[in-house]
């Protein structure tokens, strides 16, 4: 190096010194602008190039009284280079960590631990620099220097890994199959041996006591419930609202997505485990075994804590975890059956938008998908041809399906298909015995609630002893079970003028009691549904599902709107939230109803809102209507600043540039606590004769003070307007 920069160079590292020494002893008064906050952020980035140097320089200083080096000039002249930019780069790196440790979210021992181990290589080696040349520095003390920096280098990449992945990154993976493997089913409980491993994996590296990102720490049960700077993280009960899942569910891009990108993400079986918990209402004692043998937490955590040894062994390899995750969706999950397992479970829901389709698009996953469920969907016996691709088919349930015999034969090809369940189908005696000894690979089959008899499946186990033949469940009145609620048939739950209400339910012979009174219905004395009910107007029915020798199922509750008049063109006159933007001027008008949870982007879609400003909605229709109400279908979601609108005013008229006031109303307000709940409000009007409608809804200007965001203007949220 040339003098003139090597003194230059040497003149600042005692600069470094001193700031550094400065920024140390006055480190509580620091205050960092926001500019030095993005070099402060450069930290990680810059640290490598110390450690890379100074740890070939030690290792150089530790030989350097060796004979054949010490008269070395090249050497000892390199050395001395190499040392003085290390001990620069050390500077440099200090001080960045020293302004990105004022950030928020950055405290605990082993900050404190990182911040002096790392400044203090910074000094040693700066002591080192500035002594090596004098005539008592020989080689013990030489060695003693370049063990000691080495040490600390060590202990700070240490204490760095510890503030960036977590306390235990290294040892983190055996540890935690150890623990896994060694607690028995019967003692593992939901949250110690399920949830708190999986936080502990992809979270409590930002959210620990040492390093709480937005004021949150996952490390213990009463800091997960008091939640962090945006609010509570959980809402027991309801997935949709806790801002944990919606954060999880964000898309990867957003700023606000977590796990940040960069890092570990939670797998399709532990965001499934997490809000499964959280909709059991997340216990932190519950036993495992304390939940039905049916809940799906408890066979989902089953399967997570089981053993490596004792999951089937396959051949084939294990599916690309971006394909899964692409192939999931509203209808359709995908899931891993077992830890370590390449063997994947699929499960299709809601009947009405079934179709083959849906068992085509999984030809990029055929090989690993052994499990499929099929329950009551509208399978035809032409579906089964897309059935026969998963060619490693261990499990298939067509409960309350429409095969036949002629469709089941198509499964003949499947040599591992081990289980299918038929319950619920139209089979007869005479069916089953032409196909199921055609399926060579079949150890059990389910044929309860079918056409046969007792009798019938004592004469099909007999004649195929091979095959376990379950009867299931007899309608005889001693062993009772709990009906399900009953289902709504109607395509939508918005209508014009009438609509014929259309109930369900899936097991044959029950009876459907409805109200439309807003009274719960009864077995005796509420009125039978017969599908001859018509409604006519906005309302809410509740159903309950009997049946002898079943006890009655909890209560359904459907809400019907009625909306006579759908404008032929609309304009928003302001902007929209940029969060809840929905489909603009249209959502109001297009009969789709949204759910709680619209801070979800997989559930947001139906949601229009506004926050900073009013919503100013103008209708036009070009014949005029006979107007005497306006309804709107909007959210309360207390805890998240969804409020109802302050008050909603109707303007109307024959001209776009003359309309007058005609009516003004509010919603009632909730009180602290109340939950999460959609809501019509209408204001109703003597009849007016209109061709133009304006609508302004205007949100909370100031949020109650039992709120955490008193004073602030609240969110309105709207999918559907009415006008009748």
């Amino acid at each position: 190096m040339h003098l003139r920069f090597r003194f230059f160079a040497e003149q600042l590292l005692v600069a470094a010194n001193i700031f550094i020494l400065f920024l140390l002893l006055f480190e509580s008064k620091l205050v960092v602008p926001t500019w030095l906050q993005t070099i402060g952020r450069m930290h990680p980035l810059i640290l490598h190039f110390p450690i890379v140097i100074l740890l070939i320089a030690m290792l150089l200083e530790f030989f350097r009284f060796k004979p054949e080096y010490a008269t070395n000039t090249f050497y000892k002249n390199f050395l001395q280079n190499l040392l003085l930019i290390g001990a620069l780069f050390a500077a440099i790196t200090v001080i960045m960590g020293l302004f990105l440790s004022r950030e928020e979210g950055y405290t605990g021992d082993t900050l404190t631990l990182h911040k002096w181990t790392g400044a203090g290589i910074f000094f040693i080696a700066s002591i080192i620099y500035w002594i090596r040349n004098t005539g008592w520095y020989k080689a013990p003390v030489a060695k003693a220097g370049a063990f000691v920096t080495v040490t600390i280098l060590v202990l700070t990449g240490h204490y760095g890994a510890a503030l960036t992945h977590g306390s235990n990154f290294i040892w983190e993976p055996i540890e935690q199959n150890n623990e896994m493997a060694a607690v028995p089913l019967e003692e593992a409980v939901v949250y110690t041996n399920v949830i708190k491993p999986i936080f502990d994996q992809k979270c409590t590296s930002c959210h620990n006591p040492d390093k709480i990102k937005g004021e949150l720490n996952l490390s213990d049960p009463e800091s997960i419930m008091k939640g962090g700077k945006s609010g509570k993280l959980i809402v027991p009960g309801n997935p949709q609202m806790s801002l944990l899942l919606q954060r999880v569910h964000l898309p990867m891009e957003e700023k606000k997505h977590m796990p940040p990108s960069g890092k570990a993400q939670l797998t399709l079986q532990e965001i499934s485990l997490i809000t499964l918990w959280v909709k059991q209402k997340a216990e932190f004692k519950r036993k495992i075994t304390e939940l039905a043998s049916t809940d799906s937490l408890r066979i989902l955590a089953t399967t997570y804590l089981k053993p490596a040894q004792t999951v089937d062994k396959f051949d084939f390899p294990a599916a690309d975890e971006e394909t899964v995750a692409k192939l999931n969706s509203d209808y359709r999950t995908i899931l891993p059956l077992a830890r370590e397992s390449p063997a994947l479970g699929v499960n299709i829901y809601n009947a009405s938008a079934f179709n083959a389709k849906q068992l085509d698009e999984l030809s990029e996953i055929k090989k690993q998908v052994i499990s499929l469920n099929l329950n009551k969907m509208p399978v035809k016996d032409a579906d089964l041809k897309s059935v026969k691709q998963f060619e490693n088919l261990r499990k298939l349930d067509l409960n309350f399906t429409d095969v036949t015999a002629a469709g089941l034969k198509e499964l003949s090809s499947l040599k591992y298909l081990q289980s299918l369940t038929l319950s619920g189908t139209k089979l007869t005696l005479a069916d089953l015995k032409s196909v199921l000894p055609q399926l060579k690979s079949l150890k059990s089959v389910a044929v309860w609630d079918t056409k046969l008899s007792a009798s019938d499946v004592a004469v099909l186990q007999k004649d195929i002893k091979n095959m376990d033949i379950i009867g299931g469940f007899k309608d005889d009145g001693k062993n009772p079970l709990k009906l399900n609620p009953p289902q709504v048939k109607n395509s939508s739950m918005i209508f014009a003028k009438t609509a014929p209400l259309e109930l369900k339910h899936p097991i044959k012979g029950v009876d459907i009691r409805f109200t439309m009174d807003g009274t719960e219905p009864d077995s005796v004395n509420s009125p039978l549904f017969n599908n001859k009910t018509i409604l006519t107007n906005s309302g809410t029915i509740k159903a309950k599902a009997y049946k002898n020798g079943w006890y009655g199922s909890d209560l359904a509750v459907f809400d019907f709107f009625k909306s006579a008049y759908e404008p032929d063109s609309v304009n928003l006159l302001a902007p929209l939230n940029r969060v809840h933007q929905a489909e603009g001027a249209k959502t109001f008008f297009d009969k789709k109803l949204g759910v709680i949870g619209a801070n979800n982007p997989a559930w947001a879609n139906n949601w229009a809102g506004v926050r900073n400003n009013d919503m100013i909605l103008v209708s036009e229709f070009k014949k005029p209507i006979t107007l005497s109400s306006v309804g709107m279908h909007y959210m309360i979601e207390e805890a998240t600043g969804i409020f109802p609108p302050e008050s909603v005013e109707v303007w109307a008229g024959n001209s776009r540039d003359d309309l007058k006031l005609i009516s003004t109303f509010k919603a009632p307000l909730p009180a602290k606590g109340d939950k999460a709940t959609l809501k019509l409000v209408e204001g109703t009007f003597k009849p007016q004769t209109v061709s133009f409608v304006k609508v302004i809804v205007k949100p909370v200007v100031k949020i109650p003070e039992w709120h955490n965001s008193k004073g602030n203007r609240a969110l309105v949220l709207v999918d559907e307007m009415f006008f009748n």
